[in-house]
């Protein structure tokens, strides 16, 4: 799961970039603001890579698409930017939940595939 969502926050790390640029085009906002909330985020983005396994992780990922998509009311595009990675959060949970349980479930056969061979095998001492 750790990838997937990994991968996902890095996207948005260039898109929350190039959102910044866009948005300092707007002659109503500051250059200072636009940067200072932007950098906020890019910094959540990659700082979330680190925690997203840990206790609350996936919820604060939640949070940052939820805050994307309403970066919609400065930049206009990012409504549409903020729903596709708000689906490629939830598509990088879900499916890298799928992956991780498959990937346990395929160590614990091996384990015990492992340990049924070696239970089989004559000792040497025996022979």
């Amino acid at each position: 799961m750790r990838t997937l969502c990994a991968s996902t926050l890095i996207g948005e790390f260039f898109v929350v970039g190039f959102a910044a640029l866009v948005a300092m085009k707007d002659p109503d906002l500051a250059a200072s603001t636009v940067w200072t909330v932007s950098g906020i985020a890019m910094f959540l983005c990659l700082a979330l890579c680190g925690v997203v396994t840990r206790p609350g992780g996936i919820a604060l990922g939640w949070a940052l698409q939820i805050a994307l998509i309403a970066s919609g009311f400065v930049v206009p595009t990012m409504f549409f930017l903020g729903a596709v990675f708000a689906a490629l959060w939830w598509a990088s949970v879900h499916y890298g939940r799928k992956i991780d349980e498959a990937k346990a479930r395929f160590a614990a056969q091996s384990a015990q595939s492992a340990q049924s061979a070696q239970a089989d095998s004559p000792a040497p001492d025996a022979v």
